[in-house]
């Protein structure tokens, strides 16, 4: 453990899965750490205070920001994660669904980092990691929705990163693959399926069982995260684990029809 370094973290989303680890990891790295989700908790991450606080709603948002400055006086780090999935066919969502997912995954993202620069840049420092994915860098079939929304998290971050850079804000974006969370269970169903997608659907589903026991654990994006919230020059983009490396470099190095075959053969797609 170790000290305390006087630094004040905000992780939202911090229930489970790579926003409990992250809360936790930062915590042992010394951050006194604030963490928040929808409903109260009965069993809380270690070292963490854990607030009430939906992401959609501003008037939460505001007075979260406001608790926080009341017991610290301020905030250093803000790790955006707080986020639903929603995987299907693209035609199998409405617009009105599609709008709830971009409420939360991306809206929320702008919500509260408007609450805590002000402050930041009061302080002439902070930094801003945004928990994007691999799917934000490779769009992959029956997540047209969820790729749209890491795709524009990835341009927010990095033209923001631009803009507060000069108030010694710095913002990073974590993009983690497959990690072994309850994330794919709790996601946004289809609310128009379509029965043509039915046999894709179960080729996907199928896929997750095969891809998700030996998905990366929610620690090794913590790790990241720490890194990343720890670094005296921190970068833009940070991949997290082997298989998002991996995945990250193909796209860069491998010819575009390789990598089209590839990703329709990991889908188990016609070719």
């Amino acid at each position: 453990m170790n000290r305390n370094s006087g630094k004040t973290a905000l992780v939202t989303g911090a229930s489970s899965g790579i926003g409990r680890a992250s809360a936790e990891a930062l915590a042992r790295a010394g951050f006194t750490v604030f963490g928040t989700s929808r409903r109260k908790l009965g069993d809380s991450p270690n070292g963490v205070t854990m607030l009430v606080c939906d992401v959609t709603d501003d008037k939460a948002i505001d007075a979260l920001v406001s608790t926080i400055h009341a017991q610290t006086g301020r905030i250093d780090l803000l790790v955006n994660n707080a986020g639903v999935g929603m995987f299907g066919g693209a035609e199998e969502s409405s617009i009105s669904q599609v709008q709830a997912l971009f409420d939360v995954n991306l809206f929320g993202v702008m919500r509260v980092t408007n609450a805590v620069l002000p402050s930041m840049r009061r302080q002439g420092v902070g930094r801003i990691i945004n928990i994007g994915s691999i799917l934000g860098l490779v769009p992959a079939p029956y997540s047209a929705h969820y790729s749209a929304v890491k795709h524009a998290l990835e341009g927010y971050s990095e033209s923001l990163d631009h803009e507060i850079r000069a108030f010694n804000i710095r913002v990073s974006v974590i993009e983690p693959a497959f990690v072994r969370t309850v994330f794919d269970q709790n996601g946004i169903e289809p609310d128009s399926v379509l029965k043509e997608y039915d046999r894709a659907r179960a080729g996907f589903k199928a896929l997750l069982a095969d891809v998700m026991p030996k998905a990366d654990r929610p620690e090794v994006v913590a790790d990241v995260v720490v890194k990343a919230a720890t670094a005296s020059q921190p970068r833009r983009r940070y991949t997290a684990g082997k298989a998002a490396r991996q995945v990250s470099l193909l796209r860069r190095f491998a010819p575009a029809g390789m990598f089209d075959k590839t990703l329709r053969k990991q889908f188990r797609l016609p070719a």
